[in-house]
């Protein structure tokens, strides 16, 4: 049975891999208009994937707007996470993914679950 959640250790909390993620080095990343893409290899967890979702300040001041497209890009990455996940359990590989929301619009539900869909495939493909 395959489940459409996001739980708890699916979320990327630990500091220390999230600086790791930004300060260069390890981590590689891709756009895929309206967002981009960062990952890095982990050596070990619960998960195969650990995901970060970031809406920038600067683009939406209010946190209303910035919430909504955070929970957008959660749910779109829930209901195409599957195919990416059976790849890195494949592979015994683990992932740690940071989605960061570029434009300053925001954008129906259905464009950037179909953005996701891409990035997916594109995560799939750049899988060492």
């Amino acid at each position: 049975m395959k489940t459409y959640t996001l739980r708890k250790a699916e979320r990327l909390r630990r500091e220390s891999v999230i600086g790791k993620m930004f300060e260069g080095g390890l981590a590689k990343s891709f756009s895929i208009f309206p967002m981009r893409v960062v990952y890095m290899p982990l050596e070990a967890g619960e998960e195969s994937a650990a995901v970060l979702v970031s809406v920038s300040k600067r683009r939406f001041k209010r946190a209303v707007k910035r919430n909504r497209v955070k929970r957008q890009l959660r749910e779109a990455y829930r209901h195409n996470k599957l195919p990416l996940l059976d790849e890195l359990r494949r592979r015994g590989q683990h992932l740690a993914i940071a989605f960061l929301y570029l434009s300053d619009a925001l954008l129906p539900s259905a464009a950037i679950e179909e953005k996701m869909r891409l990035a997916m495939r594109r995560l799939i493909e750049k899988l060492p």
